[in-house]
């Protein structure tokens, strides 16, 4: 027997039609990347929609074509969120910090057929020109360009396209399984991977990242998501906020902490979520001057890679701000738990639950986890042992995008994420590493995470990364590379003692090397593959 309830499938659409016609009131607040100030709403958001839509539709683009971006945070890509998913054509959002190769890559793999550009990223544009995929129809300009450079394709105007639109065209019936968006990963270990988003898991994901463990969103927040539009779709926050009529504060590509802080306090900004380089510099800035506070403090997210302790103890108890760990990927949309406390640690002290806030959570519904070791056993949730963790669930990808097999995806339907992680009795994840950066040395695991979040809580270390190095009798042991904050010169032995007493003695790195600065990954992570390169030929004597 079948439910007698009626069949709306869950579409992208949906989210801007409800936005609108229910949350009219609600700001949308954009910031370019001159730093000038618009203001639209949800129904200005759907009218520019709309109006985008008919345009593609009247260049010949039909359901399933790509349309990719290289853009910021910003109103006119907020439209590009809801007018491609919305007529059925697939949003593909383009990380414009990647290595041209890897950009070029993507594109053709994608086969795009109209690309819509920030004028800002137009030097981007211009390193990859010549290697532009052969379907890609036109470079469409988000904005005015003081100067274009010589392009092989047609170059239009956003405004010239939703110039000549009336937005009197409603949204298409489509079937919700139909893809909506496409994200590749950052590709740290070789070119990026596709992950192809339907309608119906991205509804499904902002409906489970509105609830209260997670973003905690009501039709009064202002939401600021300082992670990038191209980043996992700002970590589906365009989506949530539409579902509660939350107000958006999309502040561009500027995202140094004055900027920042000082839309935290003109727009009233109640969320933020982002990586922890952000909050880290946000916090030193602050720090720099008494005077510098929150008038209201917000709620913080981070996730992207463990946030160190001192910053999260810093904001709590400098400034009353609380910061909420998540984990996620981009092969699950990308939120796959978060570390709010329940009913096992509800009871506990500040101190108590500050130490506790370096884990990575327990999974959301709508996201099954397992974690085996080696040998493919459930390990004991104790806290201790290590194994690497799976996934499944209904926003999770199946397979990659142009890609019929991958070894990431077993046999029996999970999801191999390649991270290391211990589980607690409370079901709490914390990540040890990712399983190709783990040091094994003579047969043991030694976290290089743990390592340098220890080595961050010294005063005068700005960044550090333990990597593994050659040893003649152990096989691998730690490297610690640490840069030193300005104007500080600790020495090796003051870092080491930080961790003395913190890690068995064996976890001990071997040496201490002090560099000017660490290579990054496009979206704010250690770049560890660059550094085991770079220090292969590194070894410790016997």
């Amino acid at each position: 027997m079948r439910g007698l309830m009626q069949d709306h499938p869950l579409l992208v659409s949906s989210l801007i039609r409800h936005a609108a016609r229910h949350h009219a009131h609600a700001r949308i607040t954009s910031v370019d990347a001159e730093g000038r100030v618009t203001r639209t709403s949800w129904p200005g958001i759907e009218h520019d929609a709309k109006r985008l839509a008919q345009a593609l539709l009247r260049r010949g683009v039909r359901p399933g074509v790509r349309i990719a971006t290289l853009a910021w945070n910003t109103a006119p890509h907020l439209a590009l969120y809801y007018g491609v998913s919305g007529m059925g054509a697939v949003l593909h959002t383009v990380n414009p910090r990647l290595f041209p190769e890897q950009i070029a890559y993507i594109l053709k793999d994608a086969e795009d057929t109209h690309l819509f550009v920030d004028p800002s990223v137009l030097p981007v544009l211009d390193g990859v020109k010549d290697q532009l995929p052969p379907g890609l129809r036109a470079v469409v300009l988000m904005g005015e360009a003081a100067a274009v450079p010589e392009l092989p394709v047609e170059v239009l105007s956003m405004d010239a396209l939703l110039a000549a639109e009336d937005g009197d065209v409603e949204w298409p019936a489509l079937d919700e399984a139909a893809a909506s968006s496409l994200c590749y990963t950052s590709g740290t270990t070789g070119m990026p991977k596709g992950v192809l988003y339907s309608h119906r898991s991205t509804l499904l994901h902002a409906m489970m990242a509105v609830s209260p463990d997670v973003f905690g969103f009501s039709a009064r927040d202002v939401a600021m998501p300082v992670v990038p539009m191209f980043h996992v779709n700002a970590w589906g926050i365009p989506y949530a906020a539409a579902i509660t009529g939350t107000s958006l504060v999309l502040p561009g590509p500027r995202l140094d902490p004055a900027s920042l802080h000082g839309l935290f306090e003109a727009e009233g900004v109640t969320f933020s979520a982002g990586v922890p380089t952000i909050w880290t510099m946000l916090l030193q800035w602050l720090r720099a001057a008494p005077a510098r506070r929150f008038t209201n403090p917000p709620r913080l997210v981070v996730g992207g890679t463990a946030l160190p302790m001192p910053v999260t103890e810093g904001f709590r108890r400098e400034y009353g701000v609380p910061i909420v760990h998540a984990w996620g990927m981009t092969e699950i949309s990308p939120i796959g738990s978060t570390n709010s406390r329940q009913a096992g640690n509800a009871d506990w002290d500040e101190a108590r639950m500050l130490d506790y806030s370096r884990k990575q959570g327990r999974p959301q519904f709508g996201v099954d986890f397992r974690v085996r070791d080696d040998a493919g056993q459930e390990i004991a949730h104790d806290g201790v042992a290590f194994g690497e963790l799976e996934v499944r669930g209904p926003w999770t990808a199946r397979a990659y995008f142009n890609r019929a097999t991958d070894p990431a995806f077993t046999d029996d339907g999970w999801f191999r994420t390649g991270d290391v992680v211990t589980v607690d009795a409370l079901g709490a994840i914390e990540i040890v590493d990712r399983a190709k950066d783990v040091i094994k040395s003579g047969g043991e695991w030694i976290s290089s995470i743990t390592l340098e979040n220890l080595a961050l809580a010294h005063p005068d270390v700005q960044l550090a990364a333990a990597i593994p190095v050659r040893h003649p009798k152990w096989d691998e042991r730690p490297l610690l590379l640490v840069v030193r904050k300005p104007g500080t010169d600790p020495s090796a032995q003051s870092i080491l003692a930080v961790l003395e007493g913190h890690v068995a003695k064996w976890w001990m790195p071997d040496r201490v090397e002090f560099v000017d600065s660490l290579p990054l990954t496009a979206t704010g992570k250690l770049w560890k593959a660059e550094l085991k390169r770079l220090y292969r030929d590194y070894t410790l004597p016997a």
